[in-house]
């Protein structure tokens, strides 16, 4: 935790000096002294400090001083940390002065020159103030801070990718927060450019991508153009995270790349509590961070926010085209993009996306839920997972479900938790016909499918977990893909009506191979998928095991 800090300003060095000494002799365990001769020097300092969020505990400060009296330069002062204690430094001809700022600037205390022995005539004052000080004092949060407002898509995308990145971050609501306010004045910043992200360094961005970002934390954004991997992984599920793991593990040359942040659908889950050896549960976010770890630590290169727009075939070797603009060359490859929540095709949803209407998002917006009414779209895991963490915050969340019962598409042990959780309730047979609102999400006008009554409810936020739309729009070359765009593999190909035309070796495909001899799909995004987590952790595991007998053939 950074140390509170002490300012003395004196014009005289000589005094300076002791003044120093003695702060530092007494303090510096628990304080951080700072001093200058120039009062307009420290009250630069002072604006410097603020920006780098620290703190100022105690102003000392000399009467008599040039640029400007003592008096005058603790009333600037205070501007900047209004809760630190001050102090003035007087001669005797300044007791006046003295006691009239006691009252114009609320002085807390002013010292005679000269202050010998300082036991006696200094440090029982400042030890008193000090005290009184750190009884109202609450540390601010260290770290990055994201000011904006509650209810801005560009707001909601940066949250949404620092949490994915499981990036820890202070969020401050510009229409609710003194501190977002006193943020952005002192950064002479406008309020309709937000969102901010404010830096631990003092520095800041202004409505950041995600390329912004990753730049700013340090993630690695570009591959090497002239390294040949053995095997490249798009996408950083389950699927893609396992492959990476033990193409790392085997000694292959790996390279995972992802365009937004580890962990896929998956990684926005607030619990999973039946993946096997984890008998409390863990979130989704937590096993992607494991997992990502554990394959840096095998020496895999880890690529992100990047995404691969084209694959080319070149002989035995995979092209890939990135949206950057570089290129990627590998021997194999692994396709585990999974898939993206479908929209919901409703009136009105479109306008509030990102501004009361999310797709998953659960764990990045339930802050802002507190006490607010809140619903649930879908009846799979996620959105069941999704109900339970929303439940903690908001006063009531609704699962609206098109369905009688969660039976059929929720796990038991969701469906039980939901049933004793009092403030969730569902709403079935039911769907969203409109939502409205002015700037953002205000209600929802649901309608019984059975009877056609529609009712209105007031609604705070809606959380969207329907459907499976895969992610492979991005492939234009001969992979074969299934009505709704799921990658066909291994023997399913066999019966395509293309099969023949492309397939030109003569053994069959391996199981996770596409019709691209070299190119295998693991995960969701692969066609008859199970769609578990355990499942997609074993097909990127066993993805690995066929890229290595496709590597011997070549």
């Amino acid at each position: 935790m950074k140390k509170p800090i002490i300012l003395a300003v004196d014009d005289d060095m000589q005094v300076l000096k002791a003044l120093a000494r003695d702060l530092k002799g007494r303090y510096q365990k628990e304080y951080k002294v700072m001093n200058t001769s120039s009062a307009h020097e420290a009250l630069e300092t002072l604006k410097e400090l603020k920006q780098k969020n620290e703190t100022v505990a105690l102003y000392i400060s000399d009467q008599r001083m040039p640029e400007m009296l003592g008096v005058e330069y603790l009333t600037e002062a205070k501007k900047y940390y209004p809760e630190a204690k001050r102090v003035l430094l007087t001669a005797y001809s300044d007791t006046d002065a003295a006691i009239k700022a006691i009252n114009d600037v609320r002085l807390d205390h002013y010292l005679m020159k000269p202050w010998d022995p300082p036991e006696e005539k200094i440090y029982p004052v400042l030890d008193g103030l000090l005290d009184d000080w750190n009884v109202s004092y609450i540390p601010d949060f260290e770290g990055m801070k994201v000011v904006g407002y509650q209810f801005s898509p560009k707001s909601h995308e940066v949250k949404d990718y620092l949490s994915g990145n499981l990036r820890p971050y202070q969020w401050l609501d510009l229409e609710t927060s003194d501190k977002a306010k006193e943020l952005v004045e002192s950064h002479s910043l406008k309020e309709k450019d937000a969102p901010f992200v404010f830096m631990e360094d003092g520095t800041y961005l202004v409505q950041p991508d995600s390329r912004q970002l990753a730049e700013k934390l340090g993630l690695n954004l570009e591959a090497s153009s002239e390294q040949l991997y053995d095997v490249v992984i798009i996408g950083a599920g389950p699927a893609g995270l396992s492959a990476a793991v033990y193409g790392g593990s085997e000694g292959l040359k790996t390279l995972l790349i992802e365009k937004r942040a580890p962990g896929g659908q998956a990684g926005t889950s607030s619990r999973i509590e039946n993946y096997l050896g984890f008998p409390s549960g863990l979130s989704g976010a937590e096993l992607s961070n494991r997992a990502i770890t554990q394959a840096r630590r095998f020496g895999v290169e880890f690529l992100s926010p990047e995404e691969v727009v084209d694959i080319q075939v070149k002989d035995n070797y995979k092209l890939l085209t990135l949206k950057s603009g570089g290129q990627v060359n590998t021997k194999s490859l692994v396709i585990t993009t999974g898939v993206n929540y479908r929209r919901l095709e409703t009136q009105g949803v479109d306008q509030f996306t990102g501004a009361g209407v999310y797709y998953g998002a659960a764990t990045t917006e339930a802050h802002g839920c507190s006490d607010r009414e809140v619903f649930v779209v879908g009846g799979g895991n996620s959105a069941g997972q999704g109900a339970m963490y929303l439940s903690q915050f908001a006063r009531r969340v609704y699962i609206v479900i098109r369905k009688p019962d969660l039976s059929s598409t929720m796990s038991q042990y969701l469906i039980d938790q939901i049933n004793a959780t009092p403030n969730i309730k569902i709403l079935a047979d039911s769907e969203i016909v409109e939502a409205r609102g002015s700037e953002h999400l205000e209600e929802l006008l649901i309608q019984d499918i059975n009877t056609q009554e529609t009712r209105t409810f007031q609604a705070n936020a809606l959380f969207i977990f329907i459907g499976a739309k895969p992610y492979t729009d991005w492939i234009t070359n001969d992979l074969q893909k299934d009505k709704r765009g799921f990658i066909i593999t291994g023997r399913d190909l066999v019966l395509h009506p293309d099969f023949k035309r492309i397939w030109k070796k003569k053994r069959e495909p391996f199981p996770l191979e596409t019709c691209v001899p070299g190119i295998f799909s693991a995960g969701d995004v692969r066609a008859d998928a199970m769609n578990r987590v355990a499942s997609a952790v074993g097909e990127g595991a066993m993805a690995i095991s066929f890229v290595h007998k496709y590597l011997s053939e070549i």
